[in-house]
């Protein structure tokens, strides 16, 4: 079920977004810094908000993996901003971890247009959902994380129904617990975070909420995919200046090598950071260390402490 504007009752003075804050009904006769503690205090809530749906979230972790796995990709949707945090969080992959930019993708409701300026009317139609997905060829072996906040965006709704019907593992993110049970999905993740200081404003708490669950959601899954060792991030893509000298300084804490022979060990490693980790604290070949982690997915961990 959506609630569109076609909708004869929408109830959306019922949802969660929608209410009042009794905290903040007096918020335009505070001073400067009575708004500031006011705004400031309802964002203390989300984080306790977001650890208890940590349950969720893992699960979704754990079939965003799989699928990876399988050759799939992590597609986030949504409308406004939480279109525009999907974006975000898809854009930041392949820098941070080295990805292929069509592995994590972020599709918003009217487009590329909608990131720098609101397209409303954009997000009322389930069937332009729909064909986004099948667009983008949508297959059972990927993911598609719905995001809306109200949990009623048809947009939103409407590829997740696709997702489902092509057999794609479906994920929706909302913060209307009312919401959860409108569309039929794995996973759900419902964060209560409560009304808004600004009523009906998800840009605020929910939009909060929205960026910490993606955060997680794709960190999580990147680590587990063995793009992170230890807390160091070793599948970076050194892309600018500042790219390029985090990845020596990851090679020197990682290993005893003198920083006057990082750069060479880089270029012996053709510039790739986990070979080089490899061949350092292992004494192997750029070869045998590119084997080695051929043979353990990737992970550095694996390939340091196998036998072979």
């Amino acid at each position: 079920m959506s609630l569109n504007r076609t909708d004869p009752h929408p109830q959306w003075s019922n949802l969660t977004t929608e209410r009042r804050n009794p905290k903040t009904r007096a918020i335009d006769s505070a001073s400067t810094h009575q708004i500031v503690q006011l705004m400031n205090e309802e964002d203390h809530l989300v984080a306790g908000a977001v650890g208890q749906v940590a349950h969720e979230i893992a699960r979704a972790v754990d079939l965003i993996v799989d699928r990876f796995r399988k050759g799939g990709r992590l597609f986030y949707v949504g409308a406004g901003t939480s279109g525009r945090l999907g974006v975000l969080d898809a854009a930041e992959c392949p820098p941070t971890f080295g990805t292929d930019p069509s592995l994590v993708q972020g599709l918003i409701a009217g487009g590329h247009p909608a990131l720098v300026r609101s397209q409303e009317g954009a997000e009322d139609r389930d069937e332009d959902g729909a064909a986004e997905l099948d667009r983008n060829g949508v297959s059972k072996n990927d993911t598609v994380v719905g995001i809306a906040a109200s949990g009623v965006t048809p947009y939103v709704t409407g590829a997740l129904k696709r997702g489902r019907t092509i057999g794609a593992a479906t994920v929706f993110l909302t913060c209307n617990p009312e919401a959860a049970s409108r569309i039929e999905v794995d996973v759900v993740i419902a964060p209560v975070v409560g009304p808004e200081a600004i009523t009906g404003s998800t840009r605020l708490k929910a939009g909060t909420a929205t960026k910490l669950v993606l955060n997680t959601l794709s960190t999580a899954s990147m680590i587990r995919l063995g793009k992170v060792y230890e807390n160091l991030m070793v599948d970076l893509t050194p892309s600018c200046d500042k790219l390029h000298d985090r990845s020596r300084r990851i090679l020197s804490d990682i290993t005893d090598v003198d920083p006057a022979d990082i750069n060479d060990l880089l270029a012996r490693a053709e510039g790739d950071l986990k070979t080089a980790i490899v061949m350092r604290k292992r004494a192997v070949s750029a070869e045998t260390a590119r084997q080695l982690l051929s043979q353990h997915e990737g992970s550095v961990r694996a390939a340091l402490e196998s036998s072979r």
